[in-house]
């Protein structure tokens, strides 16, 4: 009788009867199963969260590589579109005025309405508004004349080399004997833009401020 034979006649009940080789074998088997049972309960499945955990981790460093990459791809091309920023930046700030160029400044636009034949009645400038890197100038301005004067002033100010924006305008007659004969009030900013050491006293002005206004603190 061979192996095979002795296998097919063993009764899987009665394991106690078993041939030797046959029921070491079995054990083993056995054994095995138990074994790879209880790795995966208390191995395999216990590191799989830590497993998850880095294999997000190793997408997360993926995404981050491919991001960099794309950079580093068009790295001259964000140059480029640096430098013309940088450019159209350096074009509309030659557009402010310095400190020094504003009286020459104040004097165009007054000259803008007297040019389009307006007669002034009010011009007077406002103390500065200071912002971040520019201080703006308000003008109060009071003028008589026709609506195409008007045009003619309004447009004058546009043609301007330097930067001047128009607000609070109020148009009303001036005479009521003469309807073509108007007043314009309005409100004319310029700007010109600060040098470091004026951003630097300013933003200490404003640090100052802040404290000065800070609620004190309680038990105090």
């Amino acid at each position: 009788m061979n192996m095979l034979e002795e296998l097919r006649t063993l009764d899987p009940r009665d394991p106690g009867r078993w041939p030797l080789p046959v029921l070491g074998g079995a054990v083993a088997i056995a054994y095995l199963l138990l074994t790879l049972v209880a790795i995966y309960y208390f191995v395999w499945d216990g590191q799989r969260p830590e497993l998850q955990r880095r294999q997000g981790e190793e997408l997360q460093l993926r995404q981050e590589f491919r991001d960099k990459h794309s950079k580093a791809v068009n790295l001259e091309v964000y140059k480029q579109q640096l430098k013309d920023i940088e450019r159209s930046f350096g074009a509309l700030l030659r557009q402010l005025p310095g400190k020094t160029e504003v009286p020459s400044l104040l004097v165009d636009i007054s000259q803008t309405g007297l040019a389009a034949g307006l007669q002034e009645k009010l011009f007077q400038p406002e103390p500065e508004v200071k912002k971040d890197f520019y201080a703006e100038l308000p003008i109060k301005i009071k003028l008589s004349g026709s609506y195409h004067q008007f045009g003619e002033f309004v447009s004058g100010i546009a043609a301007l080399p330097r930067i001047v924006t128009l607000h609070d305008i109020d148009i009303k007659p001036d005479n009521k004997d003469a309807y073509d004969q108007l007043s314009l009030e309005l409100t004319a900013k310029t700007y010109r833009y600060m040098d470091e050491d004026e951003i630097a006293a300013s933003e200490a002005d404003k640090k100052t401020k802040d404290v000065a206004h800070r609620p004190p603190a309680a038990g105090s």
